[in-house]
C-alpha cells in the first residue's frame, strides 16, 4: 500500500466532462505496460466502459457481476466496473477506493476526488510518469478491487443528487 508522497507538481486536469488528465501523462508504451499489468492481474476481464469514452478499458471481474454495494462500481446501476483506464490520450485511471483512502491518496497527491462522484468513493489516479510509478497505480487498482469484492463496513460519504 502506498503511503509516499507523488513527486512533483500535479498533472493539469480538465474542468469539463469527461474528466481526464491534460498534462504529465504516461508515454504510449508505459500506458500500454499499465494495460497490461492491469490485465493480468487475477480474475480481471477486459470490457468496454460504461460511463467512460471508448478509448477507455474497463476492469471487470470475473466471479462478480453485480456490485455488493453501488458506491464500489463507477457504475453503480449496471455492471460491476470499479476501476476503468483512459485511453492513450489521457492515461489517467478512474476507480472506487474507500473514502478515507482515497483522501490519503489525495494528500499524498496521487489522486483527485472524481468530477461525478456519487459517493465519495470515486477518483481519478494519475497516469504514470515512470516504472516505479506504473507498480504505485497497479498497487492501487489492486485496492480498488479488492474494495470492489468486499467493502467492508465502508458507507458512502454522500448519497446522490
Amino acid at each position: 500500500m502506498i503511503t509516499t508522497p507523488r513527486p512533483g507538481a500535479r498533472p493539469t486536469v480538465s474542468d469539463e466532462g469527461p474528466q481526464r488528465q491534460l498534462t504529465d501523462r504516461a508515454t504510449p508504451e508505459r500506458w500500454g505496460r499499465l494495460l497490461a499489468g492491469a490485465l493480468a492481474l487475477p480474475d480481471v476481464v477486459e470490457g468496454h466502459s460504461q460511463v467512460s469514452p471508448v478509448s477507455s478499458r474497463a476492469l471487470f471481474l470475473r466471479d462478480r457481476s453485480e456490485p455488493v454495494v453501488p458506491w464500489t462500481s463507477l457504475a453503480p446501476e449496471g455492471r460491476l466496473e470499479p476501476v476503468h483506464l483512459h485511453g492513450v490520450d489521457d492515461t489517467s485511471v478512474h476507480l472506487c477506493l474507500p473514502a478515507e483512502r482515497g483522501r490519503q491518496l489525495t494528500e499524498l497527491g496521487w489522486a483527485i476526488p472524481h468530477q461525478y462522484e456519487d459517493f465519495g468513493t470515486e477518483f481519478l489516479v494519475y497516469g504514470p510518469r515512470d516504472d516505479d510509478e506504473v507498480a504505485v497505480v497497479l498497487s492501487v487498482i489492486e485496492e480498488s478491487l479488492a474494495f470492489a469484492r468486499d467493502p467492508g463496513d465502508e458507507r458512502p460519504a454522500h448519497s446522490p443528487a
